[in-house]
């Protein structure tokens, strides 16, 4: 086996970022072994048989307010505007989404100013001084009715359990606007990549110094493989120590995709429905990616327990158990230069804006222990 300065466990958003700023920084060969056949991580597109473009492993709505993450990722790829617009669908009809104004006023049928609306929110909220649980914290900011109508059955699906029984972090996260933007998001610089995520990653990759495995088992390489400088595993934690403590217990995604022959199906990207069907939401990625043609896909997103892992599970216990494998992390990392980065690896969701920063401050830890050595 050749020899390597850093080896890498995976070749998403983590991997990609610091493989390409450890190989032209500072000039270290590198490895990344990726298990699956392609790069980019859950970030992946690619072209669905109709010839649309499509996001493999759900929609990754790009934005941030970094200029310098902007500014790195643009020696990559061009952009294109995003359009980001999410409706729920509830009692029927569609309603803009997370809550504003203007769902305000078609959900209680009549006109609001900002103040007004949040007087009448302060009336409709179950009062809950400190909310312990997601159910709490959403009754104590929108009531009974919006809870039910928008949040509960959605949650369930998603999370395959009560809101009750997870961290009011998991719909705190979703704001309420007292204005009249519909867009998803509020950040500064709303963007997809031109040629897709893929491509982007691809580019990051393809540079003098850097070598990437596809198909291959990351934890068998790495026992024939000691890189002169650190190791970065943005994997699953518990499984880089054996599940030795136990699974850390994940909520996974099932996709079927869907062609229609007309140029658009629903109005906006994405349609929640937190009360109808089995799936949660459904994504026309088409509106995001501005592809021109005649024909469209749309994905239906189904939640489930077993499968890929996306989303970590926010409640006590699961962080009580990542706690324990996150001080062999530790450890790892101080005897062994192993680093643990990423969605995987630190049990947290991140935005692909969020990970990418992680991985900024990882590569400047890695660079400050070893670049003299």
């Amino acid at each position: 086996m050749e020899d390597y300065d850093l080896l890498i466990c995976g070749a998403g958003p983590v991997g990609s970022v610091i493989a390409n700023r450890a190989a032209e920084e500072l000039g270290w060969k590198v490895l990344v072994v990726e298990k699956r056949h392609h790069v980019a991580g859950n970030c992946f597109d690619e072209f669905h048989q109709s010839g649309v473009m499509i996001h493999r492993y759900g929609p990754h709505y790009f934005r941030t307010n970094n200029e310098e993450l902007l500014s790195y990722l643009s020696r990559f790829t061009d952009w294109v505007p995003g359009n980001y617009i999410v409706k729920s669908c509830t009692r029927g009809e569609l309603f803009p989404f997370p809550i504003n104004l203007l769902t305000l006023e078609q959900f209680f049928k009549r006109s609001f100013s900002a103040e007004e609306a949040e007087a009448f929110l302060r009336e409709k909220a179950i009062k809950i001084e400190t909310p312990q649980n997601s159910e709490e914290f959403v009754l104590s900011r929108v009531g009974r009715e919006m809870y039910e109508a928008f949040y509960k059955g959605y949650t369930e699906k998603q999370w395959g359990v009560s809101p009750s029984e997870l961290d009011p972090s998991v719909c705190g996260r979703i704001p309420i606007r007292y204005n009249r933007d519909c867009r998803y998001v509020d950040h500064k610089h709303q963007l997809t990549p031109k040629l897709g995520f893929t491509e982007l990653f691809r580019r990051m990759l393809d540079v003098p110094r850097v070598k990437v495995l596809l198909n291959s088992n990351f934890l068998e390489i790495s026992r024939s493989i000691q890189p002169k400088f650190a190791t970065v595993f943005t994997g699953p934690i518990d499984e880089y120590f054996g599940f030795r403590f136990g699974k850390l217990p994940w909520r996974s995604l099932h996709f079927d995709f869907v062609g229609y022959n007309e140029k658009f199906r629903q109005p906006c990207v994405q349609i929640n429905y937190p009360n109808d069907y089995l799936y949660t939401r459904t994504v026309e990625i088409k509106h995001v990616t501005h592809q021109d043609c005649p024909n469209t896909v749309i994905s239906y997103e189904y939640s489930r327990a077993e499968g890929d892992p996306y989303y970590p599970v926010p409640a006590k216990p699961n962080e009580q158990l990542f706690q324990r494998y996150w001080q062999l992390a530790q450890e790892e990392e101080r005897s062994r230069s192993v680093y643990f980065v990423g969605r995987l690896a630190t049990y947290r969701y991140y935005n692909t804006d969020q990970v990418i920063e992680e991985a900024f401050k990882t590569f400047d830890k890695i660079k400050a222990r070893h670049k003299a050595a």
